[in-house]
């Protein structure tokens, strides 16, 4: 670990649920210095949600400052800061993918968690009340325009009705049907924690074609020498997927990886829509390292510790220092977070690989990273998660080949 850094994070939704956001700040944990802010504004949202959404921001930014770093994070969530230390259950369906996002961020070990009163929590108060009355102005936040850092000293912002802090934990509790002894109630959960007024955004997850190596199960991710092209056949199921979803006529944009199987099976998808194709590096298959090109049989020939300690840990990295599926799943999860922002209510077509379209399946379904081993997905398969105005996802369909047979 290369240092220390303090992150304090903070939600606010007026009426619970209402208008939503949450602020974040990054310090220096020795000298107390403010490092960096970050603040949004997600719609109509419990507090709760706008807490989890707090806390991810706070992660991303301190991971961007040093991902090697010690994090402490406090917050006056009492709920979001025993959840997130595995005290007290999460069994309400809406905060799972949340805390997952969050545990994607950082290795296993890497944050602590502390909680704290209200009053000491000022800064990151604040600038989720700038967001709040940014977004409801209809702007966007600006770190330019914060005068958070220098309010803090002051008198915390009155929220203009915000739920935060202590009080918003007692409603919360009930909200998504927890307790301090980890009890539901899921009736109440259920109702308090429904999506509000907002778009949902539709991700229709499309895997690339098949190359040569797709067929024999090769590694085949972003750090080997070779970018594969499609095959004969995977460019046949490039136009197969191409016709489905013309028939659909929903997609109203294109992205994709960077990587030649991607690219190619998205111009084939874009030209017969009529779109053009948004090329995201974020949406890049994993890292295999010394993996790259070997068949499975191969690599548990030549690195079967290696192998076993990567099937038993999200946190291992492949021979040769490749991608952890953990580093994955939290680069995976920001490139949605920002193409949610971009696509907002919007149907999108993302053309990647098969580890990333299996992270967004789990993520969705909130589920532990093992999940990823017990996926089958096949080359040139649909699958469709859905990213609610609060956050929440939801699995609408996986691996559709229905229309490539005959």
């Amino acid at each position: 670990m290369t240092g220390r850094l303090l992150v304090e994070a903070d939600g606010g939704s007026r009426g619970n649920p209402g208008p939503a956001g949450y602020g974040a700040v990054v310090k220096d944990a020795a000298t107390g210095e403010t490092l960096l802010e970050e603040a949004g504004f997600i719609g109509t949202a419990t507090n709760n949600v706008a807490e989890y959404r707090g806390l991810i921001a706070g992660l991303r930014a301190a991971r961007r400052l040093d991902p090697g770093a010690e994090v402490l994070v406090r917050m006056d969530s009492k709920l979001v800061v025993e959840q997130m230390s595995d005290r007290w259950k999460i069994k309400h369906p809406g905060m799972r993918p949340l805390a997952a996002e969050a545990r994607a961020v950082f290795p296993p070990g890497q944050v602590t968690y502390e909680w704290m009163p209200r009053e000491r929590n000022k800064h990151a108060d604040r600038l989720a009340n700038e967001a709040m009355d940014a977004g409801q102005r209809g702007e966007r936040w600006q770190p330019a325009d914060s005068t958070a850092q220098f309010a803090s000293g002051g008198e915390a912002a009155d929220g203009a009705g915000a739920f935060s802090g202590e009080a918003a934990d007692v409603a919360g509790a009930v909200a998504d049907g927890a307790s301090a002894s980890g009890e539901v109630s899921g009736v109440a959960g259920a109702v308090a924690d429904a999506p509000g007024a907002g778009v949902t955004t539709t991700f229709v997850l499309l895997r690339h074609g098949e190359t040569a190596l797709t067929p024999e199960r090769r590694f085949s991710g972003s750090g080997g020498a070779e970018d594969p092209e499609l095959s004969d056949k995977g460019r046949w199921q490039a136009r197969r997927a191409a016709e489905a979803l013309a028939a659909r006529g929903t997609i109203e944009a294109v992205v994709c990886s960077p990587l030649a199987r991607c690219r190619a099976t998205a111009a084939i998808v874009a030209d017969r829509l009529g779109l053009p194709v948004e090329v995201e590096p974020e949406l890049r298959e994993a890292d295999f390292g010394a993996w790259e090109g070997l068949s499975f049989a191969e690599v548990r020939e030549r690195h079967p510790a290696d192998l076993a300690a990567w099937l038993a840990s999200p946190d291992v990295r492949p021979t040769g220092g490749g991608e952890s599926l953990t580093m994955v799943a939290s680069r995976i999860a920001a490139a949605q977070e920002e193409l949610t922002a971009r696509q907002a209510g919007r149907t999108v077509l993302l053309v990647t690989h098969l580890t990333p379209v299996k992270t967004l399946v789990r993520l969705a379904l909130g589920a532990p990273a093992e999940a990823l081993f017990r996926m089958d997905l096949s080359a040139a398969s649909l699958s469709v998660v859905a990213r609610r105005p609060d956050g929440t996802m939801t699995l609408r369909l996986f691996n559709d080949t229905s229309y490539l047979r005959g």
